[in-house]
């Protein structure tokens, strides 16, 4: 079974990366930019049919894809031309992929939460604390009170508030209540999990709210939201050295990573349910990563439109749109070489645990 969640895995992200693609292709159609190739895979072509101007192909690797616009890097003379286009032409262009990639993954959530997520939500609006909870009372927390933030962390559900309590180091929060329609911050406070009645937890019980279209269309928002704050939380653990190269993962970590989490699973629908979940938070994932400003990515190409904006206002001229093609190769040839460091790493991880 396991080669098969394989199987799926590898589909499942050469779709993230198609819905990319089609999104830069279907933007660049309607905005009248000529598209030369779209591609669903990379390497050798297994179907290729020409269109009335596009070549559309399936290529053998289904990890991958790419919509050739003409004149990407270059001013072919071409008035259909990306390069000359208007700036909101090509932002609109560019950001299109990372907004498919975005809507897809809201998507999977939403559908995930109304076909199948038939339980309450669990609002951080506290509803009682189990027998020997510690700090209970006006200096500590009280029943009724909504738990808004810890150490700045803004709480939305009950995942939010175990987030929070895993991110701190020592056990001693500043959290933050409203109570009695006031802000109420609680310094130092120490929350933490230890065992009541048996069992593991909190000791805090929150107010549980009727899963209404309304309530789920609201919760399916904030957990994209949550694995944007989340990707937010780990390019900030990378930047100041809290992780490395080590914990990132490419292709295969990801492949392996989504086959892993669905054979741990106590029942094939369970695994695919799982496996729908992680591929939605990589769907968010790809977006927001594709709109840093790293050369190559779209968001080092939306740089260069400010950039090259700014350049052109004090020297009265237009730049040559080459310049920034090389600057996007040398950016290229980077990001590959660090995807195969990574690859390398994923690798060695999976025959090594």
């Amino acid at each position: 079974m396991k080669i098969v969640y394989i199987l799926i895995a590898i589909l499942a992200f050469g779709v993230l990366i198609a819905d990319h693609e089609l999104g830069h292709f279907l933007m660049a159609r309607l905005c009248g930019v000529k598209v030369n190739e779209f591609s669903i895979g990379m390497g050798p072509a297994l179907l290729k049919k020409q269109g009335r101007e596009t070549l559309y192909s399936l290529r053998l690797v289904p990890i991958g894809g790419y919509c050739a616009m003409e004149g990407e890097d270059e001013d072919t003379g071409d008035p259909r031309a990306f390069s000359t286009q208007r700036r909101l032409k090509k932002f609109v262009i560019l950001v299109a992929g990372a907004l498919n990639n975005f809507l897809l993954g809201f998507v999977i959530i939403l559908l995930l939460v109304l076909l199948v997520y038939n339980k309450p939500f669990a609002v951080p609006v506290i509803a009682g604390f189990a027998d020997g909870f510690p700090q209970e009372g006006e200096a500590g927390l009280m029943v009724g009170d909504t738990i808004h933030s810890i150490n700045g962390y803004r709480i939305y559900y009950s995942q939010d508030l175990s987030t929070a309590v895993s991110l701190d180091d020592d056990g001693e929060m500043d959290v933050t209540v409203i109570r009695d329609g006031k802000k109420v911050t609680l310094p130092r406070y120490r929350l933490e999990a230890r065992e009541y009645d048996g069992e593991t937890r909190l000791g805090i019980d929150l107010t549980l709210v009727k899963g209404t279209l309304g309530e789920k269309l609201k919760y399916s928002c904030y957990t994209c939201y949550n694995f944007v704050r989340m990707i937010r939380i780990s390019l900030h653990m990378l930047v100041t050295g809290a992780v490395g190269l080590r914990d990132m993962s490419g292709p295969v970590g990801i492949v392996s990573t989504i086959s892993q989490v669905a054979t741990e699973s106590d029942s094939v629908a369970e695994g695919l349910l799982n496996v729908l979940y992680l591929v939605a938070f990589i769907a968010v994932n790809l977006s927001v990563m594709n709109l840093l400003p790293i050369p190559a990515l779209d968001g080092g190409r939306i740089f260069f439109l400010v950039i090259t904006w700014v350049i052109e206002r004090v020297i009265r001229r237009r730049c040559d749109p080459r310049v920034e093609g090389y600057v996007h190769y040398v950016g290229m040839i980077l990001l590959l070489g660090l995807m195969a460091v990574i690859m390398i790493s994923d690798v060695v991880k999976i025959f090594h645990g």
